[in-house]
């Protein structure tokens, strides 16, 4: 297993395999973290995420310097972006996340665990992807792409920094270390985080796993006769050609997405048997199975028309610096917001 496209297949399923063990094992989650940040006061894991995005911008802005790996490659920096719907698709992302309990890499880790709620939630939410990918929503989401997209020349921060007359390696410099600071003296400025090592080193983990995913990708992958996408942690459209794959596998080709989806599924399930935490669950009534779906739904639709989930863009568009993914991040927030807080929350449920 030498060539470029093996080595990034075998690098993916281990990268997978440790975020769904960290996953598990930490309760690694932007919905988790919001909603104990906002609607139960306990701000560890929000302070982790925090952590995560820091260790993955600097981690991610390193390569891309060191020439290692071309960030512009990746779908965030385009020369064209649709404000309206990355945002739009964040905001439905956000809201479905919070209907469903989880996102979409969180559905997967606990699905891992036993929970059969989350095997819905990632069954609907890769049917709705693909619809909006390339099925019937499909044509509505390109016109809506089409009637709003713009052209920009400035795409990230590094790039609008030199527009001011900046070099691009000071440019980079400056975009990342003022993030990195401020999301780093954000996390450890709450002394009850400061105390959860454990936080901490998912956080870490994370975070390079984000620049991991780029490294793979971007630097093993590079082949000149048959490049590898540049890509790296992102779960709508993967869990999407995962669902695709499984049924039929004969016409498709293994890639890093699909091979993430499953190292996530299989590090939680391993890690659950060995830590005696598996144990199935299921719906407490049709009305809980009925909002888990529909949320479920909401994020396929909304991850794809961000661009990505509280993953996928949340940490992996992030760590490029991309303006667009900074836009769909806004959405996703204010999404989760609605759902946890004021008139349109979601009222909880009993689980059993």
């Amino acid at each position: 297993m030498d060539s470029p496209a093996q080595l990034v297949i075998l690098a993916g399923l281990v990268i997978g395999l440790v975020y769904g063990a960290v996953g598990l094992l930490s309760g690694f989650c932007l919905m988790s973290s919001m909603r104990g940040w906002l609607a139960e006061g306990d701000g560890r894991l929000v302070r982790s995420y925090a952590l995560a995005i820091a260790v993955a911008i600097a981690a991610s802005q390193f390569l891309g310097g060191k020439g290692m790996v071309d960030l512009g490659k990746s779908i965030y920096l385009q020369p064209t972006i649709s404000a309206p719907v990355l945002f739009l698709g964040g905001l439905l992302f956000g809201y479905g996340m919070v209907l469903s309990n989880g996102c979409g890499s969180r559905a997967l880790v606990l699905l891992g665990r036993g929970n059969l709620r989350s095997f819905v939630v990632v069954i609907v939410l890769a049917v709705a992807a693909q619809m909006t990918l390339k099925g019937l929503i499909a044509p509505a989401r390109i016109a809506l792409v089409q009637a709003s997209q713009t052209t920009i020349s400035a795409n990230s921060l590094p790039t609008l920094l030199a527009t001011l007359g900046l070099g691009e390696a000071l440019s980079r410099t400056l975009s990342a270390a003022a993030i990195v600071v401020v999301l780093v003296l954000f996390a450890f400025a709450h002394p009850a985080f400061r105390r959860s090592p454990g936080q901490i080193t998912a956080g870490v983990i994370v975070g390079l796993l984000v620049a991991g995913g780029w490294y793979v990708t971007g630097y093993l992958g590079a082949d000149d006769f048959n490049p590898v996408p540049v890509a790296s942690l992102t779960f709508i459209a993967p869990i999407a050609d995962s669902l695709q794959y499984a049924m039929l596998s004969t016409g498709l080709t293994l890639n890093f997405g699909i091979v993430t989806v499953a190292g996530v599924f299989a590090g939680s399930l391993v890690t659950a048997l060995a830590t005696g935490r598996f144990h199935l669950e299921g719906y407490s009534s049709p009305r809980h199975m009925l909002r888990s779906a529909g949320g479920a739904a909401l994020m396929g639709i909304g991850g794809v028309m961000a661009f990505g989930c509280s993953i996928g863009q949340g940490l992996t568009g992030v760590s490029t610096l991309a303006l667009g993914s900074f836009i769909a991040v806004a959405g996703i927030l204010l999404g989760t917001t609605a759902g946890l807080r004021g008139s349109l929350r979601v009222q909880p449920l009993a689980v059993s």
